[in-house]
């Protein structure tokens, strides 16, 4: 379902005015912050390290960071139910502050994993809440603008992230890149009452579906896991390993009443569960950027920094390009943009791939910005509309608050198997570097390609079902 398609697209101005500005900086910022750290303290660790120590537990900091994000996302739908929009949002952001200033404070590894554990536990109750809260915060037609602007918070991070811990490390102060963090977080939770609606709050507790967020853990650290370890067979091993866990999640909720993701998503011909895949395999394609720098570097002779750029420009695409796109409103463009998506996203992977040389002369490189941007510009166009569409899947406030905030695990469970599928990879062409480069962008290629059949199968659900004939002519009138 796509709000509003027949009215005059919404614009900016609207969105970022007085009556919104201070809501869509709160979605916005909740998102960002958590976008943001996720590669922050891995340009920070080398630094860290050299100060306090455990280079034996370096791979651990994405890994506990991942989990516990991906576990607040699906905790978002209770939350809400059991302290209101303000309540869940100060909560997210308190919890995101106590683990920043605990990793700023870190004397030792253990501390410091401990509090990246608590800041993404906080970070992915603020990314699951952006997408959640938007359904009271905003008007419905501003939804689509508004994740517009939050899923280019994805982005946007991916690119801010690396640059500011980069800027710290350089100057020796990584520990004041988390004390940054914090005051970000403590000055949006500030604005927090004055800006959101405190939504509705339920006096029973929703029970937790224990057993669905074990089984997604467990697949988010076996995929996390698969991506450092030693060995081709043994990051594949970790991979079918978390492939299965994410097959008995969907056995388990099928049949369960206590679930993360809606039950119109496991409902025989609903589009919710080829959104949710097309989404996902959109996020997939995200994780291309981690390993371009190291493509960048080896075949293409560039400096850090510069290999760095290039790799953002899978999320400067992203950003800019779904900033228009979503102005689209008409329901046949908005269903051609879900599969437009994929496919550039997958041709930009391929060419990319075409582009790869041993010594690549320079003419061929600076080749590689633009297209990385044209591939990163098919999820801007789709991302938003798909999550509008999950959105409005559902007339049921509860079950829409539970569909949105299962953007938020879907994208950052997909990161994570994506990198660790990129891992494989790479290692699968050791000791070539251009045949790492090349399995890397042809395979991702092949699998974000599959979002066009998903979004199609989206596209075709969602339309009402075409009237039967009868077999019995009609009446003549006057018989």
């Amino acid at each position: 379902m796509i709000p509003d398609s027949a009215s005059t697209p919404p614009s900016w101005r609207e969105l970022l005015g007085p009556e919104h500005l201070g809501a869509a900086i709160v979605l916005a910022g909740g998102v960002l912050v958590g976008a943001v750290n996720i590669y922050l303290a891995s340009s920070l660790l080398p630094t860290a390290v050299a100060d306090i120590g455990g280079a034996g537990f370096y791979a651990w900091n994405m890994t506990i960071y991942l989990v516990a994000m991906v576990i607040a996302t699906m905790l978002v739908s209770r939350l809400l139910a059991r302290w209101g929009n303000v309540g869940a949002y100060r909560l997210g952001f308190a919890v995101f502050l106590v683990g920043s200033l605990a990793c700023a404070a870190s004397p030792a590894m253990p501390v410091l994993l401990a509090g990246r554990g608590v800041q993404g536990f906080g970070a992915g109750v603020l990314s699951g809440l952006g997408f959640a809260v938007i359904r009271s915060a905003l008007p419905r037609r501003l939804w689509t603008r508004g994740n517009a602007l939050m899923s280019a918070m994805y982005g946007v991070g991916n690119f801010v992230g690396p640059a500011l811990g980069g800027l710290f490390a350089q100057f020796g102060s990584w520990r004041l890149a988390f004390v940054a963090m914090a005051v970000i977080a403590a000055a949006c939770c500030a604005i927090v009452p004055r800006v959101l609606p405190r939504g509705e709050r339920g006096d029973a507790r929703t029970p937790v579906p224990a057993v669905s967020l074990l089984l997604v853990t467990a697949a988010t650290a076996a995929v996390s896991l698969a991506g450092v370890l030693p060995g081709t067979m043994a990051m594949a091993g970790g991979i079918v390993v978390a492939l299965l866990l994410v097959a008995a999640f969907v056995a388990y909720e099928r049949r369960s009443e206590l679930r993360v993701f809606p039950r119109t998503t496991y409902q025989a011909g609903s589009p919710l569960k080829w959104i949710y895949l097309t989404l996902g395999l959109l996020a997939f394609g995200v994780a291309v950027e981690s390993f371009v720098p190291l493509f960048g570097q080896q075949l293409g002779g560039l400096s850090p920094l510069a290999a760095g750029l290039f790799g953002a420009a899978i999320s400067l695409g992203w950003s800019l390009t779904q900033l228009g796109s979503s102005s689209a409103a008409r329901e046949r463009t908005v269903h051609r943009l879900r599969i437009i998506g994929p496919l550039l996203l997958a041709s930009g992977f391929l060419l990319q791939g075409l582009l790869q040389r041993e010594d690549t002369p320079t003419w061929l490189v600076l080749l590689w910005v633009p297209v990385l941007f044209i591939a990163g510009s098919g999820i801007g166009l789709a991302y938003p509309h798909l999550s509008v569409a999950a959105m409005s899947s559902t007339q049921d406030p509860e079950e829409g608050r539970r569909a949105a905030a299962a953007i938020a695990t879907v994208t950052s469970l997909s990161i994570a198997f994506g990198t660790a599928v990129a891992g494989v990879l790479v290692n699968l062409g050791d000791p070539s570097m251009l045949d790492s480069a090349r399995y890397v962008l042809f395979g991702f290629a092949i699998i974000c390609a599959i979002g066009a059949v998903t979004a199609r199968a989206a596209n075709r659900s969602s339309r009402p079902a075409p009237v039967e004939p009868t077999d019995h002519p009609p009446l003549q009138q006057g018989s």
